[in-house]
C-alpha cells in the first residue's frame, strides 16, 4: 500500500521524535557528583555539592524528594539537638519559619509559646528558631524549596538498572543507567538512598543481618532474648491456629523456633512499617476501609494478645493541623515482624510487593480494632476517632509511598562503627557527624517460647533501647568504600557499622549531616584530583565546621577503659548475673560503658558473679570498683574464691574508692594452680542500692 503524504508525514513525526526521546533518555548529562536517592540526605547531599561550586544532579528512584521526613515521620528523633548542625539543622530551622506564619495552621490555631511537644523536647523551639515535629507536605515543600533555590536537577522516578546500569573502570565508577534508558555520567557518586542499592551494583561489600557480639567486642548485637522486654506480650497467647492443638499449625507471622542463642549472629532485618499520618479532625479525616482480601485469622495474633491485656496499638504523636505520627507500639502494633527479611536484596518488583503487604496489613489493623467484635467497646470506640488525613499523601489514597526502612544493607569497609565507638571504648579520629538517639531495634522476629507454666506461648525478640550515654562522634570511614571496590562512591546511609550501631546512627538529622558530608568530602577529593580515601582529614574537618556541623560533644564522657587498666579486668558486661539488674550511666566514673544495680527492690535471688580463669599462680589483690553515692548501701556481701583460699567481706558504697578513686580492695588471695578465682556480690539483706561496675586481680610482686 503506497503511503499518504499525511501518513507520511504522521511516520516521520513518530520517527523523529522516537529518535530524539531516544537521545534524551541514553543521554541525561554528565556531573561533578551524581546523587543516587531521594531521601533526606539526598537534597543535603546536592545542596552542599552546590555550595562548593560544584555540578550534581540527583537522581531518584522516588516521585517524591525527602525520604521518611517527608513520609510520615515527622516526630522526629532527634537525641541530643545540640549535636545537629549545618544543614541538617537548616532543614528544622526552614520548617520553624513555615509554621510561623498563621496561615500554615490550617486546622488549628497557631499554638502558643512552644506548643507541640516532641521527642525528647519541644516540638516548636523558638528559642532555637527549629521545628521538629511536621506534617509530611510541608517536609516535602521545604526538600522542593531548598532545589528549587539552588537550581538543583531533579530526575524523579529513576530506578538504578541494579543489574547493568553501573560502568566502571578498575575501581571507578563512570556512569550509572536507569531502567528508563537514562545515562548520568560523574566524577563522584554517592548513594543516599536506605537500601544501598548504587553501592550494592558497584561492587562494594556489604552485610544484612546481625553480627554475633563476639565480632566487634559489643554487647547488643545479635540475637537478643533476655533484652527483649519491651514491645513484648503481656501474658500467655496461643501460638497456634486451634488454641492448645500444635498440629492445626502455627499462627500467621510465627515462628516454630528462634534463630539462635543470644548474642548470636543471624541475617535477620528489624521489623517495618508505614509512618501513618492519621487524624482525629472530621473536617479532614479518611474513614480506615476494609482491606482486599482482609483475613480474620491474620489479626488473631492481635486479638488474642487484646485477651492477654494489650490495649495499647501504636503512637498517636500530635503534628500541626490535629495531625499524628503513628508508630508501632507495645506487642502487635504496626510493624509487621518478619516482613522485611527479603527486602534489602529483593527485586523492585518484590519491594512492591512488600510494600503492599505492610500497608494491608496495618490498614486491616485499623479496621480490626474499629470494628471486631472482640475487641472491648471502649478500644473500638477510641480507634473509631481516627482516619487518615485528606490532605496528605494524595497521590497514594493518604496512605505513605515511604516504608520505613529501618535497616537494610549496611557496607562493609575498612572502618567499622561498633557499639564500642558509641560508647568512647574505641577511637574516633576523624568525625564527620554525630549521632545521640538510642541504640534501637525494633523486634526482628515472632516465635514460639515456652512460659513458667510449661506452656507454648508467643513471644518477640530483636528489641533494644540503650542509651549510649552521650552524644558520639562518627568516622569518615564509615561512609567511604574499601578504595580497591571503589574509588568514587561515598554511601552516607548505608554506612558502615553494626547492626546495633546502625540503630542509632540511623535517624533523619544524622543522614542529612552524613550527605553533607559525603558531598563535602566528594568536592574536595575531585579539587585535588585524589580518591575520597586519600584526602587529607584536616582539610575536610575544617570545612566541616566552617559549614555549620558539629563534630565533637564537649561533655563527652572521659570513660575509663578496661583495657587501660593494670592486671586483668572485669567488667559487669562480662559478669554473670542472676535477677534483675539495671544499667546505669550517670553517676561518678566507672569502668567502660556502664555499672549495674539492684534498683534497690526484690533483693533476694540477686547476685553477680566475676569469673576469672588463666590467671598465673600467685598472689593478687583483689579490687572492686563502684560510683559512690550517699543512697548506698553500707554492708554489700562479697565472697572471693579460688581453689587456695577464701576471703568473705562487706562493701560500704557510700565511702569514696581509694585507689584511683575508682576501686576499693577486697583484700589479698592467692591463686592455685588452675589459673581460676571468683567474685560473688549479693543484694540480699542490704540497706540501699547495691552498684557493681567491675573487679580487678592486681598481681602482688614478690
Amino acid at each position: 500500500m503506497l503511503m499518504t503524504y499525511r501518513n507520511y508525514i504522521s511516520f516521520l513525526f513518530v520517527a523523529l521524535f522516537s529518535i530524539a526521546s531516544s537521545v534524551m533518555a541514553s543521554d541525561a548529562g554528565s556531573y561533578d557528583v551524581v546523587v543516587y536517592g531521594g531521601t533526606s540526605a539526598a537534597v543535603t547531599t546536592a545542596v552542599q555539592v552546590v555550595k562548593m561550586g560544584k555540578t550534581v544532579v540527583i537522581v531518584s528512584p522516588d516521585a517524591h524528594l525527602g525520604g521518611l521526613s517527608s513520609g510520615g515521620l515527622g516526630a522526629t528523633d532527634s537525641g541530643n539537638r545540640a549535636v545537629v548542625g549545618g544543614l541538617s539543622r537548616e532543614f528544622y530551622h526552614r520548617l520553624w519559619k513555615y509554621y510561623q506564619n498563621e496561615e500554615a495552621w490550617t486546622f488549628q490555631k497557631m499554638p502558643k509559646e512552644n506548643g507541640i511537644p516532641g521527642q525528647g523536647g519541644r516540638g516548636i523551639d523558638n528559642d532555637t528558631q527549629t521545628m521538629w515535629v511536621f506534617e509530611p507536605s510541608v517536609a516535602e515543600k521545604i526538600f522542593e524549596d531548598f532545589v528549587r533555590e539552588y537550581k538543583i536537577p531533579v530526575f524523579k522516578n529513576e530506578k538504578l538498572d541494579r543489574d547493568k546500569g553501573v560502568v566502571k573502570d578498575d575501581a571507578t565508577i563512570k556512569s550509572i543507567s536507569t531502567l528508563s534508558g537514562k545515562t548520568f555520567v560523574g566524577k563522584r557518586f554517592i548513594d543516599a538512598t536506605y537500601e544501598g542499592d548504587l553501592m550494592a551494583a558497584s561492587g562494594v561489600s556489604y552485610v544484612v543481618g546481625r553480627e554475633a557480639n563476639a565480632e566487634f567486642g559489643e554487647s547488643l548485637d545479635g540475637v537478643q532474648v533476655a533484652r527483649a522486654i519491651y514491645h513484648q506480650f503481656e501474658g500467655f497467647v496461643d501460638p497456634y491456629v486451634e488454641r492448645g492443638k500444635p498440629e492445626s499449625g502455627l499462627l500467621p507471622y510465627v515462628s516454630d523456633k528462634i534463630s539462635g542463642k543470644d548474642g548470636e549472629a543471624d541475617n535477620l532485618v528489624q521489623a517495618y512499617c508505614l509512618r501513618m499520618c492519621l487524624t482525629n479532625d472530621p473536617k479532614n479525616l479518611k474513614p480506615i476501609e476494609k482491606p482486599e482480601g482482609y483475613r480474620e485469622i491474620d489479626y488473631e495474633l492481635l486479638l488474642r494478645s487484646i485477651e492477654a491485656g494489650q490495649n495499647v496499638f501504636m503512637t498517636f504523636s500530635p503534628m500541626p493541623n490535629y495531625k499524628t505520627d503513628s508508630n508501632n507500639n507495645k506487642a502487635v502494633s504496626t510493624d509487621l515482624i518478619g516482613g522485611s527479611y527479603r527486602y534489602p536484596d529483593a527485586s523492585y518488583e518484590e519491594r512492591e510487593e512488600i510494600y503492599q503487604k505492610h500497608l494491608k496489613w496495618q490498614q486491616g489493623l485499623l479496621w480490626t480494632l474499629q470494628h471486631n467484635e472482640r475487641v472491648p467497646q471502649k478500644i473500638r470506640d477510641e480507634y473509631n476517632k481516627w482516619g487518615l488525613a485528606k490532605d496528605e499523601f494524595v497521590d497514594n489514597d493518604n496512605w505513605p509511598k515511604q516504608m520505613y526502612v529501618r535497616e537494610a544493607r549496611r557496607m562493609r569497609s575498612d572502618f567499622v562503627v561498633s557499639e564500642r565507638h558509641l560508647r568512647y571504648l574505641d577511637d574516633t579520629p576523624r568525625s564527620i557527624g554525630m549521632g545521640s538517639y538510642n541504640m534501637d531495634s525494633h523486634n526482628i522476629q515472632r516465635y514460639v517460647a515456652i512460659d513458667e507454666q510449661g506452656r507454648p506461648t508467643v513471644r518477640n525478640e530483636g528489641d533494644v533501647q540503650v542509651n549510649p550515654g552521650a552524644p558520639y562522634p562518627i568516622d569518615y570511614g564509615a561512609i567511604i568504600p574499601p578504595k580497591k571496590e571503589c574509588d568514587n562512591l561515598l554511601v552516607p546511609l548505608c554506612v558502615s557499622c553494626t547492626h546495633i550501631a546502625f540503630g542509632s546512627i540511623r535517624m533523619e538529622p544524622v543522614f542529612m549531616a552524613l550527605g553533607q558530608s559525603a558531598g563535602t568530602a566528594a568536592c574536595l577529593s575531585l579539587d585535588e584530583a585524589i580518591a575520597p580515601q586519600d584526602l587529607d582529614y584536616a582539610k575536610l574537618r575544617a570545612r566541616l565546621l566552617d559549614d555549620g556541623q558539629v563534630l565533637e560533644y564537649e561533655h563527652a564522657p572521659k570513660t575509663i577503659r578496661s583495657g587501660s587498666l593494670k592486671g586483668v579486668v572485669i567488667d559487669n558486661a562480662k559478669a554473670t548475673v542472676k535477677g534483675e539488674w539495671v544499667s546505669g550511666n550517670v553517676t561518678h566514673k566507672y569502668v567502660d560503658v556502664d555499672y549495674i544495680h539492684d534498683d534497690n527492690a526484690n533483693k533476694d535471688g540477686k547476685s553477680v558473679r566475676f569469673e576469672f580463669e588463666n590467671l598465673q599462680p600467685g598472689v593478687y589483690a583483689v579490687n572492686f570498683s563502684y560510683p559512690p553515692h550517699s543512697n548506698r548501701a553500707t554492708n554489700i556481701p562479697v565472697t572471693v574464691k579460688s581453689s587456695a583460699m577464701r576471703i568473705e567481706t562487706t562493701v560500704n558504697e557510700r565511702i569514696e574508692p581509694k585507689i584511683d578513686g575508682l576501686f576499693v580492695e577486697l583484700g589479698k588471695i592467692k591463686v592455685g594452680d588452675d589459673g581460676k578465682a571468683t567474685v560473688d556480690v549479693y543484694a540480699k539483706g542490704t540497706n540501699g542500692h547495691v552498684i557493681v561496675d567491675a573487679v580487678q586481680f592486681l598481681p602482688i610482686e614478690k
